[in-house]
């Protein structure tokens, strides 16, 4: 019996669905660099483990960030280039290194290292200035060694470490929890400082490069904080424009919620606070809003995903990689696509063995957890136009709050084509769920699922990380082309329909 339906609106399209809204985020912490991308015993004769590449180019990231994080608000770029043996060993102070967490960069790993990381992967990097002890001079110069194309000392010494043409690194993060690890600083005060990084980094856009450089600042999840940010950095007393493309702001949730010890209760209020997105996507519009246009400054969410008691420094930020996770990436996916008139990028944390990361490594062993297997079901929306669902769904009541145990998204192609997602974020029991596609015949209906038969809490490891691949998913379509399907306890389905 039917108890949930979703109606999608072919014509009602709220906007094209930025591939970078798939993005990535890779910080030198724990495992994530060393260990992760970066040398083992089985490596390649640049120091990159080809397994690891090879599964993130199989991703298809279409955005990269890095060095961080906290992380870079103690990193200066000059330490990571240049001939290995002749890089300093640095202090980190937020982050460490490897499972023990020691709280020393050896800088091998470094701009150029990244940039062809992106390279071997094709996916645009983003680079994190420090903000927080850094300068704009050594921002601007980051900005010259890695994209200027003419004769200077800084350009001199890119071809001399090794690379003639310019990587043409488009986006810039000026700022990272700047009311935290980025200094401590009230909003009109880093307002203060994203002028003047903006101001250096941003005029070699017109003046140096052939095209505009993207600028970022970061927010923060209190929302008056981001609307005092606003005011400030848009005050006409400046007297120029102000150089602003996007403002983000990082959301985790599940900090309370250790999975082996969690019960179903639990986990329906984990699925609420991952929901809580939606949220904050909204009043970080409305801060934009207040003093000018998401259609000139998008929404990024650059830091986002589960973050589990077991991901403690002691542990190198690693946690279990579960169902649950997958199932919560899913349901923030399908908000992002909602919100596509706003939305211009995000970041799942962490990309290799940190957080929730798509990619694990033990050993010799690496492998996609789940969580990736939901970016692969999910990846037909990049560059699709988001339009409007209709849903009627069951909910669960958790502390006073209501819980929707179906929820979906759906594009449209430039064919025609209709790509659904939808996941059943109950996991005590099975919905069969009606979807009424507008005008479409069902004549052509292609359906996979995943994670039937798994447990929410079954963690994924090398040996059973094939069983999480997606299966054929059995649907039913009636003669007005209205598609049936039973979405069994904790699953997640993509349906497409011509």
């Amino acid at each position: 019996m039917t108890d949930a339906r979703v109606t999608v609106h072919t014509e009602a399209g709220i906007d094209r669905i930025e591939p970078e809204v798939h993005g990535h985020f890779a910080e030198h912490l724990g495992r994530c660099i060393y260990d992760g991308v970066w040398t083992d015993d089985s490596v390649d004769e640049e120091g990159f483990r080809d397994d690891v590449v090879d599964l993130l180019a199989d991703l298809e990231l279409p955005v990269l960030r890095w060095p961080g994080g906290c992380f870079a608000d103690d990193y200066h770029w000059e330490d990571g280039v240049g001939p290995r043996e002749d890089r300093p060993r640095r202090r980190n102070l937020f982050w460490g290194q490897g499972r023990e967490m020691i709280p020393e960069e050896s800088n091998a790993f470094g701009t150029d290292e990244f940039l062809e990381l992106c390279e071997r992967i094709d996916t645009e990097p983003y680079l994190a200035a420090n903000v927080g002890s850094g300068d704009p001079q050594e921002a601007a110069n980051w900005v010259e060694y890695v994209n200027y194309d003419g004769d200077t000392e800084l350009a001199d010494r890119r071809r001399e470490n090794g690379r003639d043409e310019p990587y043409n690194v488009k986006y810039w993060g000026l700022g990272n929890e700047n009311w935290g690890c980025g200094g401590q600083m009230s909003p009109e005060q880093y307002a203060r400082e994203y002028r003047r990084f903006a101001t250096y980094v941003g005029t070699q856009s017109a003046h140096m490069l052939d095209y505009d450089l993207d600028l970022i600042a970061c927010g923060f999840e209190n929302h008056e904080w981001n609307h005092r940010f606003m005011e400030e950095v848009s005050d006409p007393k400046w007297g120029v424009e102000f150089p602003l493309d996007h403002l983000t702001l990082h959301h985790y949730y599940g900090r309370t919620m250790s999975v082996p010890e969690a019960d179903e209760d639990d986990y329906d209020q984990f699925f609420l606070e991952a929901l809580e997105i939606d949220h904050h996507i909204e009043r970080l519009a409305s801060a934009i809003n207040a003093f000018s246009t998401t259609r000139d400054i998008g929404v990024i969410i650059d830091e986002w995903g589960s973050w589990h008691p077991e991901a403690q420094g002691a542990t190198g930020l690693e946690q279990p990689g579960t169902v649950l996770d997958a199932l919560s990436a899913a349901a923030v996916l399908d908000v992002f696509n909602d919100h596509a008139d706003v939305m211009t990028m995000s970041n799942i944390a962490q990309t290799v063995n940190v957080l929730q990361c798509l990619i694990e490594t033990q050993g010799d062993d690496a492998f996609k957890r789940p969580t990736g297997r939901v970016y692969d079901l999910y990846a037909p929306h990049k560059g699709n136009e988001a339009v409007t669902t209709s849903i009627e769904t069951p909910t669960r009541e958790v502390d006073d709050e209501e819980l929707p145990l179906v929820g979906a998204s759906a594009s449209v192609d430039d064919d025609g084509e209709v790509y659904v997602t939808a996941t059943n974020l109950d996991t005590r029991a099975a919905h069969t769920v009606e979807f009424t596609v507008e005008d479409a015949t069902g004549d052509d209906v292609d359906a996979t699922v995943l994670f039937e038969g798994q447990d929410a809490d079954l963690v994924v490891d090398a040996d059973n990380a094939d069983t999480f691949a997606a299966d054929d998913l059995d649907v039913s379509v009636d003669g007005d082309g209205t598609v049936t399907a039973e979405l069994e306890p904790g699953t997640v389905a993509g349906i497409s329909v011509e």
